[in-house]
């Protein structure tokens, strides 16, 4: 009997716990680029992207070539028990793409929650302090204390109590949603004269580009005067770089267009090209604060992972991908915001690079979010052969985080299909 979609799903439903949540009742079976094959042999454009992780795409040649020659020479040792040159390399070549005057040092850990985790225990550990400021809307994982730092509970710590206590929300500045950079700004002023003293904050952390929260861009001018205040009581900037880091914004890391370094920056998702790795960058006396065994894992920077991420930076340089994700993302935007001409329920289409969000509201009205809509909107894309996410607060917004290295003629084919919805369903 031939495997389909539907059979899978049930065997997934008996066997799987159903809070690993799965968006399209969709097996793949293989993939190339920026296109996936189910089971049942149908083919889909790939605008996910396995949620920003593939900025080089499915499979590419170089990435799975240098894979296939570190098969031949070891998967694992542990590299606190014995160190791998892949590694020390990639650590290197890290911190020379981090943003920040100043000598960097990096830790190589297996996932984006892993890597904040390590933040914020780095900050700790720098600073002498505890507590932690976080964004409204923020992302940043689904552990325990990367739960207490995300902003948005359903359905993340639905029903698991309380997260970690020392952690605050600010504002994340949004002018679409009201909220001005003195808005956010004042927000932390506020936890520092309710909450917390300044002196008792260890860290800030925030994405430059919200992942979950909806692609909202912070404002160069807020980041300078975050990066001020840090600096005013002593607190850490730490920069999460997960979603927008390995190029998604045009350039290597989001920071590089914001005006000011952090101290700390995390990153992981498209790093390996689909290999698990992830890692936290920052300046040298913080990533010291922590004496030997107090970071690691037991497959933190796995040789194989350090292979493919080695790669991937090779050919951002060789496919020139950082312009190229500037001529994506121009080339959707346009797209797009012909199709939000014709459909007012389309109140904004914002990018950073390839980075780009569609945000809903009925009738236009930015009080009403329409996720109603774009739940739809994401069913027919895929019964039409094209992959979507949606994101926000609100789960208003549609994501679109296509391969920087999908072909010009398949970025067209997902427009239309998108532009067909908004036509059948808006």
């Amino acid at each position: 009997m031939s495997k389909t979609n539907e059979s899978l799903m049930q065997r997934r439903a008996a066997a799987v716990p159903r809070g690993v949540g799965q968006i399209h009742p969709i097996f793949a079976e293989s993939a190339k680029n920026a296109t996936v094959t189910d089971v049942e042999g149908r083919e889909f454009i790939d605008f996910a992207g396995g949620i920003a992780v593939l900025n080089t795409g499915h499979l590419h040649p170089k990435v799975i070539a240098a894979v296939q020659k570190q098969l031949t020479k070891l998967t694992h040792t542990c590299f606190q028990v014995l160190a791998y040159e892949p590694y020390v390399e990639l650590c290197e070549k890290i911190n020379a793409r981090v943003p920040g005057d100043f000598v960097k040092k990096t830790l190589l850990v297996t996932t984006g929650s892993e890597a904040v985790e390590n933040a914020v225990k780095i900050a700790r550990a720098a600073t002498g302090r505890a507590g932690v400021i976080a964004f409204t809307g923020g992302y940043h994982g689904r552990t325990m204390m990367t739960l207490g730092l995300t902003g948005k509970v359903v359905p993340y710590s639905a029903g698991m109590g309380l997260m970690p206590g020392g952690i605050f929300r600010a504002q994340y500045p949004c002018a679409l949603h009201g909220v001005s950079t003195d808005d956010s700004i004042a927000s932390i002023e506020r936890i520092f004269k309710n909450d917390a003293e300044p002196k008792d904050i260890a860290a800030i952390i925030i994405e430059p580009v919200q992942g979950e929260g909806g692609f909202y861009v912070a404002p160069k001018d807020f980041m300078l005067r975050l990066r001020a205040l840090c600096d005013q009581h002593g607190i850490l900037l730490i920069a999460d770089e997960v979603q927008t880091g390995a190029g998604r914004t045009g350039t290597f890391f989001a920071m590089e267009q914001m005006g000011v370094s952090a101290d700390l920056t995390t990153f992981a998702k498209s790093i390996a090209g689909g290999f698990p790795v992830a890692g936290v960058c920052g300046k040298a006396e913080y990533m010291d604060a922590i004496a030997p065994g107090g970071l690691g894992g037991t497959y933190a920077g796995s040789p194989i992972a350090c292979a493919a991420a080695l790669a991937v930076i090779e050919v951002f340089e060789e496919e020139n991908l950082l312009e190229r994700c500037k001529v994506v993302g121009e080339h959707l935007v346009t797209g797009l915001k012909a199709i939000q001409a014709k459909h007012k329920v389309i109140g904004e289409v914002r990018a950073l690079g390839a980075m780009i969000a569609i945000e809903l509201f009925e009738g236009g009205d930015h009080h009403k979010p329409a996720a109603a809509l774009v739940g739809q909107i994401v069913a027919k894309a895929r019964d039409k052969g094209l992959i979507l996410l949606s994101c926000g607060t609100y789960g208003n917004v549609l994501r679109v985080l296509v391969p920087l290295t999908a072909e010009d003629e398949l970025l067209d084919r997902g427009l239309a299909i998108i532009a067909e919805c908004f036509d059948e369903l808006a």
